[in-house]
């Protein structure tokens, strides 16, 4: 029966379906613009007050409606009409954005005369070193979009199951996935690329804004029809509902917490500066090529998962890849040699990938409708917190232990905690496919 089923099985199904089409474009111009601008805005803050204290803050005031709004962004996720809200989501985006270019416009206007470099006087002191009341209007912007984030996220996640038959909810992941891998590889280089054309970052923001704008028209556009919405009193008890869910349900508190502190734990990107300059000594050149190969093993990953069908016994090959992901992190923490640096980079995303595949999927299959936006929201703070903590971690084990110390350490602190989730949970270790618990 198994084989038959592999037999008819269609790699490119998900891409059939005009809706989900439609999402996997919303979302590649969505993640192409955020990466374009946060190159942007890093190299702006750093070159206009040469303090790092600056870039530090832009993590922050991202993450903290993340953390703060996102219980109550999922509520709303749930209880209205799921295309709209990730539309308000990214107006808010594209608004906040348009700030941006405001602001960094008027430092230009120290050197040119040009209309939006007028409109930029019109908000703040018109100064090459940005001044004290622009940072205050970045910053304001930034966590506009960061709000705009918190209610996306959880939104645009349910979307998905509006677009394709749950029978193809694996391939329809699989493929999101991969359009954010590629928006992240092709992003920040051409990010990049376009500043130094430019010389300056008001041009990058402006395509944000486009992009955001692109990414709700094209959300709108989706005509499948979202199956239920929570209907209870918005109480606090249905705010932490998403949450209470989560731990009700032993398989996907395990596969959420595997993700979290693999990504946690092993924060070896955080590191990749150091071992650029001061350990495998490459320079910016092999620091842009370990950065992008943990995506381009993740990219390459999930097209072989989309291609190769049905994951065999889904429990296992998770439990396995994220403990390759702990190894991949050792070998990559201990190499001298670019080559097996790469390489492990590699294996790391493309293990990484995996998970996340898994993880999505499970969340989809084994969450009701009327809930999926709450549970994304919960899945939301726990990853994207990890992801900051997880670079502070990395900082601050280094400090103490050196840098190889603390990518090691973290590598052993991922295979352990994947030990103790096998231990803790049968139910995943026995997962066979990718079916709602009963």
């Amino acid at each position: 029966m198994m084989s038959d089923l592999n037999a008819r099985h269609d790699p490119y199904a998900a891409l059939r379906f005009r809706d989900f089409r439609l999402l996997i474009t919303a979302r590649f111009c969505g993640v192409l613009g955020e990466q374009m601008a946060g190159v942007a805005v890093g190299w702006e803050l750093y070159s206009r007050t040469k303090d790092t204290l600056y870039l530090g803050l832009v993590g922050l005031v991202q993450v903290l409606p993340v953390i703060f709004l996102s219980l109550p962004a999922g509520t709303v996720a749930d209880r209205y009409n799921r295309k709209r809200v990730v539309a308000v989501a990214q107006v808010l985006a594209a608004l906040s954005s348009l700030g941006l270019v405001i602001v960094s416009a008027t430092n230009v206007a120290a050197v040119s005369a040009g209309p939006v470099a007028r409109l930029g006087c019109l908000v703040g002191t018109c100064l090459t070193p940005i001044g004290q009341s622009q940072l205050v209007l970045f910053y304001l912007f930034l966590l506009g979009i960061g709000v705009a984030r918190a209610f996306n996220n959880p939104a645009s996640g349910a979307l998905l199951t509006q677009t394709v038959p749950p029978e193809h909810f694996t391939n329809a992941v699989t493929y999101s996935s991969s359009a954010w891998q590629l928006a992240s590889v092709i992003g920040p280089g051409l990010g990049g690329l376009l500043i130094a054309l430019f010389g300056s970052a008001w041009q990058i923001y402006c395509f944000d804004v486009a992009a955001a704008i692109l990414f709700a028209a094209l959300a709108l556009m989706i005509r499948g029809k979202q199956k239920a919405r929570a209907r209870e009193p918005v109480t606090l008890k249905s705010l932490v509902a998403g949450a209470s869910f989560v731990f009700r349900t032993p398989i996907i508190l395990a596969a959420i917490t595997l993700d979290m502190f693999a990504v946690l734990l092993g924060g070896a990107v955080a590191l990749l500066p150091v071992y650029a300059d001061d350990i495998l000594r490459v320079g910016p050149t092999g620091l842009g090529v370990m950065r992008a190969a943990p995506s381009i093993g993740a990219l390459l990953t999930a097209l072989l998962v989309a291609r190769r069908g049905a994951i065999p016994n889904v429990g296992r090959t998770l439990l396995f890849a994220v403990a390759g992901f702990g190894f991949a992190t050792i070998i990559f923490g201990i190499s001298q040699n670019i080559l097996l640096s790469v390489a492990m980079l590699f294996v790391l995303g493309g293990m990484d990938q995996i998970s996340v595949v898994i993880r999505s999927t499970l969340l989809l299959v084994n969450t009701p409708d009327e809930m999926r936006g709450r549970v994304s929201a919960v899945n939301s703070v726990f990853i994207g917190t990890s992801n900051e903590l997880g670079a502070f971690e990395s900082g601050v084990v280094a400090r103490l232990f050196g840098t190889v110390g603390s990518v090691v350490i973290g590598g052993i602190g991922t295979i352990v905690v994947v030990s103790l989730v096998a231990l803790a949970a049968p139910q995943l270790r026995r997962l066979k496919h990718m079916e709602a618990e009963k």
